[in-house]
């Protein structure tokens, strides 16, 4: 059993990670904005929390074995929260990560290809430039969790495949995960971790 802080409890992502956690018997600080939206359940302290308020955030992470922050990235600061997690006394921090900085081809990444939604660019690009940045750190056990390229509400299977840098796609040139079975991903690299300093992916 561990203590975790979880940043952006009640998001799609969010939410499925709070429930995996729970239901493994961790004890869980559910941050966001608006704690009332944070599903009622055992083990669960839901309080208000703003990620662009550095020193708040410090005080919030205090005392946890991991911090999980599952936020858009057009939303948040990578400095702000790599700070708040370092400051805190933290060393163990866990990123919901994006498809987009993951390889489908040397040095290609799904972003750049010409047929990447609009809509997505510059979430996707974001998120690149976060992962950079952890890329960078050195006294902090960070690890980057990127989807496949379709994220979306499913079942909780427990099936599912690993990878690194490149995008994991099926026979059929699909590429999927459900928030379920990505909960159950990130809930694993905790107990124990694996991927320490390092990016991953997971997708059918």
């Amino acid at each position: 059993m561990a203590k975790i802080a979880l940043i952006g409890s009640s998001g799609n992502a969010g939410s499925r990670i709070l429930k995996e956690l729970v239901d493994r018997g961790h004890l869980v600080t559910a941050i966001a904005r608006n704690p009332e939206k944070i599903a009622t359940l055992s083990g669960v302290v839901a309080v208000r929390g703003d990620v662009a308020d550095r020193d708040a955030l410090t005080n919030l992470l205090k005392g946890h074995d991991a911090v999980i922050s599952s936020v858009h990235f057009t939303d948040s600061d990578p400095d702000t929260l790599i700070e708040a997690v370092r400051t805190s006394g933290v060393k163990r921090y866990l990123v919901v990560g994006g498809a987009g900085s993951l390889e489908i081809a040397p040095g290609v990444t799904l972003v750049s290809t010409p047929d990447f939604p609009a809509i997505y660019k510059t979430e996707a690009t974001k998120g690149g430039v976060f992962l950079g940045k952890l890329r960078s750190v050195i006294d902090l056990d960070w690890t980057f969790l990127s989807p496949s390229a379709m994220f979306v509400p499913g079942k909780r299977t427990g099936t599912f495949r690993l990878g690194k840098d490149a995008l994991l796609t099926a026979g059929d040139g699909s590429s999927t995960i459900s928030f379920e079975d990505y909960a159950v991903a990130l809930v694993d690299e905790i107990e124990p971790p694996k991927h320490v300093k390092q990016r991953f992916t997971v997708g059918y």
